[in-house]
């Protein structure tokens, strides 16, 4: 009885001494990018700030340390902690080009193949891929929630699943749903292999051949395929870097254009990583509710936020039953597990049956697993720590680049997800140093994929899923020479 005290007092301890180092790095973290703490500044002696906001000295090297570790802070042998992120200096947001003409190169198609070409590629630093890279993978846990999902099953997951998908991996999605400010049950969720077989199975139940759908540009070019290959018209509404869609210019287009559906990435979109805000998921929701048009909304990236919310999603103000949400664990958890589910809304049944034409069932131990490790609080532990990760990631990738690259390059912001967009001087081809990249064994991907047009010649997506390293600066260094190279 006493051990247990001292271990729930201890527990107690160690919450509260995360809660203070974190409330405290966060407030400078705040002054550092508000430029009151500029870059040079040196910050008060750890002492000085144990006495100063009543915290014990370990609390408050944690403070610095955290700090440290986002790359804001450096520590400087014998002289303390020293402002080392640079806020001021950061290049300006990247903008959106207008339509171009074709381009004499290959086209999207050829070139979106040779992109993927490298992915395999031994030796090669990826900045393509936008997935969470093995080292942030709880690889360990989900192969124990794997064998445990089959030890539990009665036919050891050899039967197919229910159509609609595993029983305890909706009730799970149907429970996380609530930190978007959703309220669902499991009888509302359909799982697929993917979000694209979501996104695919809720375009074809609310489309037909010919039809028009309006999506954003630039856009993942998963998006743009498969709106294409359902033989589909695409309707391109300018993103803004920032806020996602232009609503007023979608708004003026539905009086002229017969759009059918829209389908959009509400949070942090690839490769802007731009996020709607709230007040925006709303408008644009009641816009097209008045017309009786369906939205898709692709969240596959709302999980991955920066800060201390997560944002809602369009579906949260659905009351028409018209949004049909469309996740899976591939960018958080899992990408090879294919553990995909959309909430179709008034739509259910017309996706119901485009999945049982299509697949019958998903994946029976796949599906177990993810549930199972839902189930368990690791899914949530999980993000938690990648979150963090990410965040770091992003500042650590956007102060090497800042540093590297030519002036007036200028990047995204994202305040989740995983991908920076880079606007390029007008000079360059980002195809052109694709191909060079690839010669110093260094994959990006270029703009010219992101639209169907190739219009975004000088722009260039990076993601920053893999812990920064020595051979990630290394090719950040080496990829803006090659950017510098090409201006002289």
């Amino acid at each position: 009885m006493l051990n247990a005290r001292k271990e729930m007092n201890n527990a107690i301890f160690v919450e509260k001494d995360e809660f203070l180092y974190s409330q405290v790095a966060e407030r400078l973290e705040q002054q550092i990018e508000n430029n009151t703490l500029k870059s040079g500044d040196k910050l008060i002696s750890l002492r000085a700030l144990s006495k100063e906001q009543g915290i014990s000295l370990s609390t408050a090297y944690k403070a610095y340390v955290a700090l440290e570790n986002k790359g804001y802070v450096e520590a400087r042998p014998k002289s303390g902690y020293f402002v080392r992120y640079k806020s001021a200096q950061r290049p300006g947001k990247s903008e959106v080009p207008k339509p171009a003409a074709k381009l004499a190169e290959p086209d999207v198609d050829a070139i979106i193949k040779q992109v993927y070409r490298t992915l395999t590629q031994e030796g090669t630093v990826r900045l393509s891929t936008a997935v969470p890279s093995i080292e942030l993978t709880p690889v360990a846990k989900l192969n124990k929630a794997l064998m445990e999902a089959i030890r539990r099953s009665p036919h050891s997951c050899t039967q197919y699943e229910d159509i609609q998908g595993n029983q305890n991996l909706r009730k799970q999605i149907a429970k996380n749903a609530f930190n978007w400010n959703g309220n669902v049950t499991e009888d509302e969720v359909i799982t697929t292999h993917g979000c694209m077989e979501a996104v695919s199975f809720c375009l074809q139940a609310v489309t037909k051949p010919g039809d028009v759908v309006a999506i954003e540009s630039p856009v993942y070019f998963g998006i743009f395929n498969v709106v294409k290959n359902l033989g589909l018209q695409i309707f391109e509404v300018v993103s803004d870097p920032n806020d996602g869609p232009d609503l007023e210019y979608l708004e003026k287009s539905l009086e002229t254009v017969p759009i059918k559906a829209c389908l959009f990435v509400t949070n942090f979109s690839n490769p802007t990583g731009a996020s709607m805000p709230d007040n925006r998921k709303k408008q644009l929701v009641q816009m097209l509710a008045e017309k009786e048009i369906p939205l898709i909304e692709d969240d596959i990236y709302g999980e991955m936020y920066f800060g201390k919310n997560r944002p809602k999603t369009c579906k949260s103000f659905d009351k028409k039953g018209l949004v049909m949400l469309c996740s899976s664990v591939s960018k958080t958890l899992a990408p090879g597990y294919r553990v995909g589910w959309c909430i179709p809304g008034k739509f259910f049944e017309k996706v119901l049956s485009n999945k049982i034409v299509h697949t019958v069932s998903s994946a029976t131990p796949t599906q177990s697993a993810i549930g199972y490790f839902f189930e368990t609080g690791r899914y949530d532990l999980h993000m938690r720590n990648l979150r963090k990760a990410l965040h770091t990631q992003c500042l650590r990738y956007t102060q090497a680049i800042t540093e590297y690259f030519p002036a007036g390059t200028r990047i995204s912001r994202p305040q989740g997800g995983y991908v920076l967009w880079i606007e390029l001087n007008a000079k360059i081809n980002a195809f052109e140093l694709f191909e060079a990249g690839i010669l110093e064994n260094i994959s990006i991907s270029p703009g010219q994929i992101f639209s169907t047009d190739a219009r975004f010649v000088n722009y260039i997506r990076i993601s920053f899923g893999a812990p920064f390293s020595p051979a990630i600066d290394g090719a950040l260094k080496k990829l803006g020479a090659l950017v510098a190279a090409r201006l002289h």
